[in-house]
């Protein structure tokens, strides 16, 4: 079959690789399509940095680089393996990539998502789906009824966005601001759409993004370099201040806005992945007791995400900015995202 083999910093090689092999309680995939995440770009740009480095093999999938790459997929099940009764061939899947050991104290509360051990197919090893077909846990393929294959793409990306709303106890009509409008922001305002918030407010520096968090509907988009965020916010808000915010940027900027733009006793949701040691203001966070909630990727909440989109409370399909096929996938999404990233939200790949 053909893959996309993760071999190091700018170097992603579309092979020809073996066929996974199924074992029970798995299924094989045929792979619709699968999104470049960012994750993934960090990795062909500064990697490795979540892909298992030689000589260091994951805990779990025994593996190292180099790995078939691409966790946020979904496919139609061509294959069973034995012991999986809950899916059938023909059934098409969204797929939770989480690789989790399933015997440590927090695998055994329920949090895989935080888990010692924790992986993901398709970073950690496992075989990604950027490739003609893959094999994943039945347990973690989630039926996707009559969606159409790029709205399960996108799947992984809105239960990430998803979990941190849930996180953030924000309550209908409550007024939200989003900083980054990169593709977890795009999600957080359609997941904030379906969860009710009464206003959305979005915090972004490039006009394309400007422009797609608009057409996801959200209220008020600010660009921080002509307005003062934490002033607009008040004046909209009658002084009070925004009920929860979500950090999609990771940046020491974004988090000193977001502490003086929420309100007294308001939510401060952190979703991004940072790379360098963040500077809060302590003393702040204290004296306006507000909430800090940390938010990683997602458990349990891929079926909701489902439901949400055969409900059409949310639609992502204008968050798809480009579609690819897989021999293309260096030129057209690694180095294109390089060059244009603030023109793009989400490109996904179709390796058939």
């Amino acid at each position: 079959m053909k893959a996309a083999v993760y071999h190091g910093r700018h170097d992603v090689r579309v092979e020809d690789r073996p066929e996974p092999e199924l074992r029970p309680g798995t299924v094989k995939l045929k792979v619709d399509w699968c999104g470049i995440c960012g994750t993934d770009l960090h990795e062909y740009e500064e990697g490795p940095i979540f892909v298992p480095p030689p000589g260091s093999p994951h805990p779990l999938t025994g593996e190292t680089l180099p790995i078939i790459l691409g966790h946020e997929f979904a496919g139609v099940v061509v294959e069973l393996g034995p012991g999986v009764t809950h899916l059938r061939e023909g059934e098409r899947v969204a797929v939770d990539p989480i690789v989790a050991c399933g015997v440590c104290d927090e695998c055994r509360r329920g949090d895989h998502h935080l888990c010692r051990k924790l992986g993901f197919q398709g970073l950690s090893g496992g075989g990604g789906g950027f490739s003609e077909t893959a094999v994943v846990l039945a347990e973690r393929a989630y039926a996707l009824g009559n969606l159409g294959p790029e709205v399960g793409a996108m799947v992984e990306p809105l239960a990430v966005a998803f979990h941190a709303v849930r996180k953030s106890g924000l309550l209908p009509g409550d007024v939200a601001v989003v900083y980054g409008a990169g593709p977890i922001g795009q999600a957080a305002i359609c997941c904030l759409k379906a969860a009710g918030a009464g206003l959305i407010a979005v915090v972004e520096v490039a006009a394309a993004r400007q422009e797609m968090a608009r057409a996801l509907k959200a209220d008020l988009v600010l660009d921080p370099r002509r307005v003062d965020v934490a002033e607009e916010l008040l004046k909209v808000t009658q002084g009070r201040g925004a009920d929860v915010a979500f950090d999609c940027a990771g940046l020491d900027a974004t988090v000193k806005s977001a502490m003086a733009a929420v309100k007294r006793g308001g939510t401060f949701v952190m979703i991004a992945i940072w790379g360098h040691p963040a500077e809060v203001d302590m003393l702040a966070l204290v004296l306006r007791e507000i909430n800090l909630v940390g938010s990683i990727c997602y458990n349990r909440d891929f079926p909701r995400v489902i439901n949400l989109l055969k409900d059409g409370r949310i639609d992502p399909t204008p968050m798809i900015t480009k579609r690819i096929v897989l021999d293309d996938i260096v030129a057209g999404g690694f180095e294109e995202l390089l060059a244009n990233r603030d023109r793009h939200v989400k490109i996904l790949v179709r390796p058939q």
